[in-house]
């Protein structure tokens, strides 16, 4: 049974365990760094902001892993098939790139002689500025992008690792935002704004986490055939889900809460996963199936030392259906999306 928490309260008690595991569709817990009981090494925080549309998209993050801070930015023409991804690893950050504690509020930024990136937050509006220098073949990487028509309900959990008490996984993820402004890479250049499918997502998260693990995560935000606006998180391998996963749609903002669901990822001959090949994503309750044709795989590969890491972030399209709670069934047909499996070791 999942469990909704819908009264404020603080995130964690005086032993650092979480107060009240479960979700929310808006920020119930309130989350202080100071709070936390476990190794320093551990603290994961990260602001991750995905925009784009059925043509192209870009990724930004700003992330504090304590040991290890990180400024990535990704470029995405899903016509061609080009990506491009560039990353700074900034060592032994600790919370000095000072992330929010809220993601209501605050601004998340950092500058250097070759990146100003900036993640400002507002009641109505978040406003998103990248200047990546030297992105690709000498050059930068330009934007300026304001995220509107913010939803009623997003989707928030709070969830425990069972192998450690004080080990939690806090996230909160905001889809289907309006998204207006431009992109310059070069003469690759797009204005957001004009189509209802300009749409941006945020994916915010403050924790504690396990030293090995590995996760699966997918999200939509398209525009369905009668105009309305959709939606979804999907994803697992985050904790224990036994109080709540973090499967949600959600249509024209409203929310509409998920069971479990599987990703079925092919594999090759020899036993590989087949990331290029068509997933299914399924619910065991039938409400989600779809596939999932991929166009591009953002990938990313390290092992240093104690450290690993593997990610694959599959760009492609979603068809199907999807049932809501009142028995509606929603027709997907080739939607914009992506889905992903990490494994990391940190």
């Amino acid at each position: 049974m999942q469990r909704f928490v819908n009264e404020r309260c603080d995130l964690l008690d005086q032993k650092g365990h979480l107060t009240y595991p479960g979700y929310s569709t808006y920020e119930v817990w309130d989350y202080e760094r100071a709070d936390i009981r476990a190794s320093s090494l551990r603290i994961k925080e990260w602001d991750y902001y995905y925009v784009g549309n059925e043509k192209f998209g870009v990724a930004l993050t700003i992330a504090d892993n304590s040991y290890m801070g990180m400024i990535s930015a990704s470029f995405l023409d899903f016509t061609d098939g080009f990506q491009e991804t560039k990353s700074k690893i900034i060592p032994f950050t600790f919370g000095k790139l000072a992330l929010p504690p809220s993601a209501e509020v605050g601004e998340t930024s950092y500058k250097s002689n070759k990146i100003e990136m900036s993640f400002r937050v507002k009641e109505k509006e978040r406003h998103l500025r990248c200047n990546y220098h030297d992105f690709w073949n000498g050059f930068p990487l330009i934007l300026d992008i304001k995220l509107t028509d913010l939803p009623r309900d997003r989707m928030v959990i709070a969830t425990p690792f069972a192998e450690k008490k004080t080990a939690f996984y806090f996230n909160q993820k905001i889809n289907c935002m309006h998204a207006e402004g431009y992109v310059q890479m070069g003469e690759r250049n797009y204005t957001l704004g004009t189509d209802k499918k300009d749409m941006g997502l945020l994916d915010w998260g403050r924790g504690v986490w396990t030293y090995k693990n590995t996760w699966y995560w997918s999200s939509l935000n398209t525009v369905l055939a009668d105009g309305r606006k959709f939606g979804f998180n999907l994803g697992y391998g985050f904790g224990d889900t036994s109080a709540a996963t973090e499967n949600m749609l959600f249509i024209d903002g409203v929310a509409d809460k998920l069971e479990d669901v599987v990703f079925k990822i092919p594999k090759n001959e020899a036993g590989e996963y087949d990331y290029l090949s068509p997933w299914r994503v399924v619910s065991p309750d039938e409400r989600v199936k779809l596939t999932f044709t991929p166009i591009l795989n953002r990938a990313a590969k390290m092992s240093v030392l104690m450290l690993a890491s593997d990610q694959n972030q599959v760009f492609g399209k979603f068809s199907g259906t999807v049932t809501l709670s009142s028995g509606e069934v929603l027709e997907i047909e080739n939607a914009v999306g992506f889905a992903e499996r990490v494994y990391n070791k940190w």
